[in-house]
């Protein structure tokens, strides 16, 4: 048993899962399945998951079987642990592709074959899993390795569509389009991914990222949306411009709004009203939103067609009704969705067309957390109560300040921000707004 394994399973026997499956999570490619197997169908039983606890049962009584390495990974993946499913998935597909084992001598005359662990289990069926695996891992370099290997035993929906995105999440933009404009015409439920690469393909054209870290350059082509802000802090060390944890102040949040205006300035928007939705902190930027645009705010209706023309703002996605936002996944005409602190670990249902920042944990100004007083001293603070009114005046009445940082971060003045805007002849984007998961080619350290 190696250290991890043993490490896992001594903080599953002292009551403490969560710990047990993260290491799991982290060492899973340097352990063997079968090894992992009783451990994980303990921590499955605990957490009510029968599916994959009888997955993990039936594959540590039968190491070597294809069959059961991929109900194993199937079940790893649906229970949204892609890590521990890919070495079950990766041996499962070496064991289908496998050349028929040589025949044995069983007697003076007579010959036969070594029974074949799975002769049922079809390549493409264990392909297409150890890929979803993959890219819930954000691996999708060796996705596309791994589709473009077997290139010649696929089909193109979904399975060279797979290569497209994966191509594109890996920011190897002329291979997406190559193989992109190779393909038969989607149909049936192809039809809208389809559509949904073919944009992303087409931004990146109108306005190709300039390299590997170029976050806001990547974040609309994969998103359609405007990134205002990078954090400026750890950019070299590997954030490269996202944000692990922010305490968030308002003197940001005025600053966010300040670089929406010059967004709206630049590509020539001009929002006629502003739609408030109902979580006390969306309210209280929407209001200083209407504020600062000089135009009239009202509550967004949830079930209508939408205003015409509005901003809708919300300062997390992740933080609304979830009914709401669903209903802004394709936007009225005119109709523009600004959020401040945007999820890039844990992405809203909808990607806003505009978003001040990419954090994994924001904590708003609102909220209880770490102040820091007039002498630099930090503090715990307690909740802000008051109004969303009253918020709204206390982020107007803030210097519009961006948070200081280490200076590794690449100047990002408001002629920079703008002069892409004007660029960016495809926003804000058609159709339909759907999450996009990955963070994509630009990596960021996260906590875990």
């Amino acid at each position: 048993m190696t250290s991890e394994l043993s490490e896992a399973r001594e903080l599953f026997e002292s009551g403490d899962s969560q710990g047990s499956m993260r290491v799991l999570r982290s060492a899973a490619d340097r352990l063997p399945p079968a090894e992992v197997a009783p451990l994980l169908a303990g921590l499955a039983r605990g957490a009510g998951f029968e599916d994959l606890a009888q997955a993990s049962t039936a594959l540590a009584a039968r190491p070597g079987d294809a069959e059961r390495l991929y109900d194993y990974g199937y079940a790893c993946v649906e229970r949204g642990i892609d890590a521990v499913a890919v070495p079950a998935l990766r041996e499962a597909l070496r064991l289908v592709q496998a050349p028929p084992a040589a025949a044995v001598r069983t007697g003076l005359f007579r010959r036969r074959a070594k029974p074949q662990a799975a002769p049922q289990l079809g390549l493409r069926k264990v392909l297409l899993e150890l890929v979803s695996a993959l890219e819930g891992c954000e691996r999708h370099g060796e996705a596309l390795a791994v589709l473009r290997e077997h290139d010649e035993r696929l089909g193109d929906w979904p399975d060279r569509y797979l290569t497209v995105y994966n191509a594109l999440m890996d920011g190897r933009i002329p291979l997406a389009r190559e193989v992109f404009g190779a393909m038969s015409a989607p149909e049936g439920i192809w039809v809208g991914p389809g559509q949904r690469v073919g944009r992303m393909l087409e931004r990146a054209a109108e306005l190709p990222p300039v390299d590997g870290r170029d976050l806001r350059g990547w974040h609309y082509v994969l998103t359609g949306g405007l990134l205002t802000t990078l954090s400026p802090h750890g950019f070299e060390q590997g954030m490269t411009g996202r944000w692990a944890y922010l305490q968030d102040d308002f003197g940001h949040c005025h600053h966010g709004l300040e670089r929406l205006r010059a967004v709206l300035a630049a590509t020539g928007r001009a929002p006629d009203s502003v739609a408030l939705l109902a979580d006390r902190g969306s309210r209280a930027l929407g209001l200083a939103a209407a504020r600062l645009l000089g135009v009239p705010a009202a509550p967004f209706q949830p079930g209508t067609p939408g205003t015409p023309g509005a901003l809708v703002v919300a300062y997390d996605l992740n933080e609304c009704d979830p009914a709401v936002v669903a209903q802004l996944n394709e936007r009225a005409e005119g109709q523009l969705l600004f959020e401040h602190a945007t999820c890039w670990t844990d992405p809203p249902a909808v990607t806003a067309d505009v978003s001040t920042l990419l954090g994994q944990i924001v904590n708003a100004p609102w909220e209880p957390g770490l102040q820091f007083g007039e002498d630099g001293e930090p503090a715990e603070a307690g909740p802000d109560r008051r109004s969303a009114e009253e918020l709204a005046e206390a982020i107007l009445a803030a210097a519009p300040e961006a948070p200081e940082g280490d200076g590794g971060t690449p100047a990002d003045p408001d002629a920079v921000l703008t002069a892409f805007a004007a660029r960016a002849v495809g926003w804000p984007a058609a159709g339909p707004r759907d999450r996009v998961r990955s963070a994509g080619p630009v990596r960021s350290s996260r906590f875990a």
